[in-house]
């Protein structure tokens, strides 16, 4: 296999991600600036924040000569899908170790069926084992069965990628007082309070539901403390909008991203951008931002 080519030239990002104003009901009556700030549109591939916390990985793999990817996720993990994309793109073998062992007799999904085509082995192992994925001898298991490889965490969140995530602070510098974002495992959200300037505030929005105090507050915490010596930023957690856990949905949040869909032929993908677009327009009716401030929704994937 050939060493990885460059990643920039290669994917040719679309950097910085564009910055679209959308005059929206709920924020105008409270005079309230609303714009999306378009990372879906980064790469067709690698959308979002899917780009900004690979990049960083894949480029650590390629310097030190490490060809093979192993990563984590479930059975319709975007994560995978976009590890998997990369792989074929840039030359590196990819192994996604799958949740839920009942899945290796059943057809793949189609999620699964795209990582596969891209050249993805895909490994099932039971959600015991799976939940115990970091230990030792899990990973000696994998070793010995796939040989050398790079561990990239599920949802792709470490410290390289809360790093590669501070670029998204910095292209909203003096763009919005508030910036909101949906949070999985919590790397993005420690990437764009580090990279944001002073005076502005990111709002981080759980799609898993984790309790009280919510856990991503500590993995936030954690993950900047690994990325930059500490905490950084000022940002805090919205675990109001989760709706039961990831990719559960209710009515209300259907007829919400309806909706918003109509109004702005914008399509709203359900597990995590529905969840941010919702939980910011309570806030806006809720009165949470002042009159005259503007705020901003970053959008990560596409339906």
């Amino acid at each position: 296999m050939n060493a990885p080519v460059d990643l920039a030239d290669a994917l040719r990002p679309r950097l910085p991600s564009p910055l679209q104003e959308v005059e929206d009901g709920p924020f105008a009556r409270r005079g309230v600036r609303l714009l999306l700030k378009r990372d879906d549109l980064i790469h067709p591939d690698l959308p979002g924040n899917k780009w900004r916390k690979l990049e960083p990985n894949l480029r650590a793999a390629a310097a030190a000569g490490e060809r093979a990817l192993l990563t984590f996720g479930g059975a319709y993990s975007n994560h995978l899908r976009a590890t998997a994309a990369a792989g074929r793109l840039l030359g590196f073998t990819t192994i996604g170790v799958v949740r839920g062992e009942e899945l290796a007799a059943a057809p793949l999904n189609p999620s699964l069926a795209r990582c596969a085509a891209d050249g993805m082995r895909l490994h099932f192992i039971d959600r015991a084992r799976y939940r115990r994925k970091t230990d030792p001898e899990v990973l000696a298991a994998l070793h010995e069965r796939f040989g050398a490889f790079r561990v990239i965490p599920e949802g792709g969140s470490n410290s390289l990628a809360a790093q590669g995530c501070t670029e998204l602070g910095r292209e909203l510098r003096g763009a919005a007082d508030s910036v909101a974002v949906a949070c999985g495992t919590g790397g993005t959200l420690a990437g764009l309070a580090a990279g944001l300037g002073p005076g502005q505030q990111a709002i981080g929005f759980p799609v898993l539901k984790g309790g009280r105090p919510h856990f991503l507050q500590e993995t936030v915490e954690r993950l900047q403390c690994a990325a930059f010596g500490g905490r950084r930023g000022s940002w805090r957690l919205d675990d109001r909008f989760h709706c039961g856990g990831y990719a559960r949905r209710t009515p209300e949040l259907d007829a919400f991203a309806d909706a918003f869909e109509q109004r702005h032929g914008l399509p709203v993908e359900r597990s995590y951008v529905a969840k941010l677009l919702f939980g910011l327009t309570t806030l806006a009716e809720e009165g949470a931002f002042a009159r005259g401030s503007t705020v901003a929704a970053v959008i990560t994937g596409t339906p």
